[in-house]
């Protein structure tokens, strides 16, 4: 008897896998057709995702010399020259593919860490385990990213590293600092979202059946707690970019000849008495095209994922 009713209870359960992850690609597709500023927002981003992708494939070698320094913008140097004659626009291009990579690779390593934090955090409120795993978080926190940069980069130097014999390059480094700094703010939303699922009628039912629970965490819990933690994603590639060119600007990055979009900027302050308007002008167009256009997704996201709003 008690096994035909768990089997009818079980068969009467919810199906919640993965809904709310569709339910969230089809509210973003509707969303494009009401939202002007989403739609700015989708576009920038993926004029930026192009430059950055196919853009150094056509582009010149961004490391070439040439003999034409801080020319203006020509038919041959859309962009101009800089100070030593090197193809601003092929500089700025392979810059916004450096800005892209550390945005996506630093975004999913603060994932990648924080959400089993967040969702053990949120299932098991109220215990030992959330006070501990929300107290490290709250460490991590209270470390500003340009201060924790400073303090790694002072130590270790901003070259390149080595872990198990394998190679990496400078930029890990960055994708590091800022996947640790992004960490604390996914594993908050994670565990708030989780709290609140952990009180619904499908987990319960769950539960009384018999199912273990990293099932119910990784199988139905998680697909409810990604729509929140996708807004965040997105706003913090944003942050990502941004961090990057910053800590590039200040020589905590990626170190020149590599161009990236902080350091082209960097090299540019010195030429603005000069003229040179289009050294900083275009790289710094970049720049705002895939922070803008970031956050105005971000924002179109979150609006659309509040039900209040909807």
């Amino acid at each position: 008897m008690l096994d035909g009713g768990s089997a009818t209870v079980a068969l009467h359960l919810p199906s919640t896998r993965w809904a709310s992850v569709r339910h969230t690609a089809r509210t973003v597709a509707a969303s494009l057709n009401r939202n002007w500023l989403t739609r700015i927002g989708v576009l920038l981003t993926a004029a930026f995702i192009l430059a950055a992708l196919i853009g150094p494939l056509v582009a010149e070698n961004p490391l070439a010399l040439t003999s034409s320094t801080l020319q203006p913008p020509t038919w041959a140097h859309p962009f101009g020259t800089d100070n030593l004659g090197r193809d601003l626009l092929a500089r700025s291009l392979s810059g916004a593919r450096v800005s892209l990579f550390v945005a996506i690779m630093s975004v999913a390593l603060g994932l990648i860490i924080a959400l089993p934090v967040g969702l053990t955090a949120g299932f098991l409120g109220g215990t030992w385990v959330d006070d501990l795993l929300m107290g490290v978080t709250d460490v991590i926190l209270a470390l500003p990213l340009f201060v924790l940069a400073l303090f790694v980069l002072g130590i270790t130097g901003t070259g390149g590293f080595t872990v198990a014999g394998i190679a990496f390059g400078p930029a890990w480094k960055v994708v590091g600092l800022i996947g640790i700094s992004a960490m604390p703010f996914f594993a908050r939303v994670a565990r708030a979202a989780a709290l609140v699922e952990r009180q619904e009628d499908y987990v319960n039912a769950l539960r009384v059946v018999g199912v273990p629970r990293r099932r119910i965490v990784w199988g139905e819990i998680l697909p409810n707690v990604l729509p929140p933690v996708i807004v965040q994603a997105f706003l913090w590639m944003a942050i990502a970019i941004f961090a990057e060119a910053g800590l590039s600007f200040l020589g905590l990055g990626i170190q020149p000849p590599s161009p990236t979009l902080g350091n082209i900027l960097a090299n540019a302050s010195s030429t603005l008495l000069l003229g040179a308007w289009w050294f900083s002008v275009f790289p710094g167009v970049l720049l705002v095209v895939a922070i803008v256009g970031l956050n105005l997704v971000g924002d179109g996201l979150n609006d659309l994922l509040d039900p209040q709003v909807r």
